[in-house]
């Protein structure tokens, strides 16, 4: 039966490719002529003849003091070593990264969400992923993305539950994905009132605003500039509040410079990112090297991401923040090695009354990946329990 499938797929490739059809060299070679594939015992006086045949046949490939099962054995390695070609332009031509990236954009359409690209000014151009059709009877929610990959990558387990209570704007941030700008601002400030202005152009006037890790960063500031338009914030794993005394025992505590590892060269740096960020799983553990590479390769404005990572690094975040006039979730895992949770019960008391704090268990700083349904159910709680934004 193995032989039969082989000889199947092999004589269909060969038929393509010119070669003489393999089926009827494998018939002659160990059966010999009309026996209809039964694979009859042979004597040597029909083997002589099939040789003979074989000769007239294929003049071009046959030497007649070779065995046919050579010629077979032939057949055998030009099959692998096409196979193999084949199997090597797949993953290069496109790229694996290319290919996932593909299927995210596939993913989100069908979730009744599309890209569009608002224009700022000269300058700046914001790229978003918005719900199709806006309904009146559901909240607006902006959902900010965290550092390393784009809107797609990080959120894809979270859309598919959110895009059901919510309208969803989800930007790719500055320099993330397909959002650029010419202005030297690098500022957590700055993304923030591109947002909210990406937002304004798109005619939504109220919205609840989630941000994880360095959406956090940014999701707080749309919040200081824009009280009018935020109406409530929830912030994930958001290391916002802390003293030099205290990053600087954190860092430490890492044993490497974040913007190493924040801004990976080599699949080992992307693994030890990824090891410090997720708690339960070991997602890259039987992905090769090639692909990490590749990923690695594909990562563009280098230079842009690194000031945004030195900015958030240089400045004192405890003194730099004012207290939101907004109610306002922090939803935490407990197991986050990147901001500990000791960071959380800061901003809290920062925050004051208006602030509740939630953590998750056995999660560590990626929550939106590691423990998307427990994350998506505060979320929606906290924003559908008191929101007054629907459809605006």
């Amino acid at each position: 039966m193995v032989i039969r499938e082989c000889t199947y797929w092999f004589s269909t490739l060969f038929s393509l490719t010119g070669f003489p059809h393999f089926s009827h060299l494998y018939k002659l070679a160990f059966t010999g002529e009309g026996d209809g594939g039964r694979g009859r015992v042979v004597g040597t006086k029909e083997k002589e003849k099939g040789k003979e045949r074989m000769k007239r046949l294929i003049p071009m490939y046959f030497v007649g003091s070779q065995s046919l099962q050579h010629l077979l054995f032939f057949y055998l390695t030009s099959a692998f070593t096409y196979f193999l070609t084949l199997f090597l332009n797949l993953i290069r031509f496109p790229s694996f990264v290319s290919l996932v990236d593909t299927a995210l954009s596939l993913y989100f359409h069908s979730l009744d969400l599309s890209p569009c690209t608002v224009d700022l000014d000269d300058q700046t151009v914001m790229h978003f992923w918005v719900t199709n059709h806006r309904r009146l009877n559901k909240p607006n929610l902006i959902m900010l993305h965290g550092y390393g990959a784009n809107a797609r990558f990080q959120f894809f387990r979270q859309v598919p539950s959110l895009s059901r209570s919510f309208n969803l704007y989800i930007p790719d941030l500055l320099f993330f994905g397909k959002s650029y700008s010419n202005s030297p601002n690098r500022t957590d400030r700055f993304q923030a009132r591109c947002v909210a202005e990406g937002m304004k152009r798109l005619g939504v006037e109220r919205y609840a605003v989630y941000g994880v890790s360095y959406g956090g960063f940014v999701a707080y500031r749309m919040a200081e500039i824009h009280p009018k338009e935020v109406e409530r914030v929830v912030l994930v794993s958001s290391g916002i509040c802390y003293s030099d005394e205290e990053k600087e025992g954190h860092l430490e505590k890492i044993g490497k410079n974040p913007l190493k590892f924040l801004l990976p060269e080599t699949p080992e740096d992307l693994r030890y990112l990824v090891k410090l960020s997720l708690y339960k799983y070991d997602i890259l553990k039987w992905v090769p090297d090639y692909f990490l590479q590749e990923f690695i390769n594909g990562m563009e404005c280098r230079d842009e991401k690194l000031e945004l990572a030195k900015h958030l690094l240089e400045k004192n975040s405890q003194s730099d923040h004012l207290v939101l006039t907004q109610e306002s979730l922090l939803i935490w895992g407990n197991q986050d090695k990147f901001f500990p949770p000791n960071l959380a019960h800061q901003l809290q008391r920062h925050l004051g009354a208006r602030s509740k704090l939630e953590f998750i268990k056995d999660t560590g700083h990626a929550a939106n990946l590691e423990s998307p349904d427990e994350l998506n159910d505060l979320i929606k709680s906290f924003i559908r329990g008191h929101s007054r934004s629907s459809g605006r």
